[in-house]
């Protein structure tokens, strides 16, 4: 019944900080949509953006910052994201290490975005 996902919604405490780690850092685009709406663009996905006490309805059960656990695949070599994640002053928290993806095996770094979100970067190992 389900094919693949199309996007899914990020609630944050500090709009500004998480623009900038998923823009700057992460290198997504930054679109901005219907009345106001803001969203970042990668490959043919993308992350819908509400701020806490400003969600857009309908909206989840307990919209909180934090409680997010995403992996990534990395357009450039695992390798340059570190050094990028790096320069950018982000703190690994673990890795890089192997995992077990959807479809194969990951090298993956574990870093958090500003609201505390758990972001998995990875490559095909």
């Amino acid at each position: 019944m389900i094919d693949h996902l199309d996007h899914l919604v990020l609630t944050t405490d500090n709009e500004h900080a998480c623009i900038n780690f998923y823009v700057n850092v992460l290198g997504m685009t930054l679109e901005t949509f219907g009345a106001g709406r803001t969203a970042f663009r990668f490959g043919n996905q993308k992350i819908n953006l509400h701020v806490k006490g400003r969600e857009f309805e309908p909206k989840a059960h307990l919209p909180v910052p934090g409680a997010l656990d995403l992996c990534f695949i990395a357009s450039i070599p695992l390798d340059d994201c570190i050094q990028r994640l790096q320069e950018h002053g982000i703190p690994i928290i673990e890795g890089p290490v192997m995992r077990t993806g959807a479809c194969h095996p990951l090298r993956s770094v574990y870093v958090r975005d500003p609201d505390l979100n758990l972001i998995e970067i990875s490559e095909p190992a």
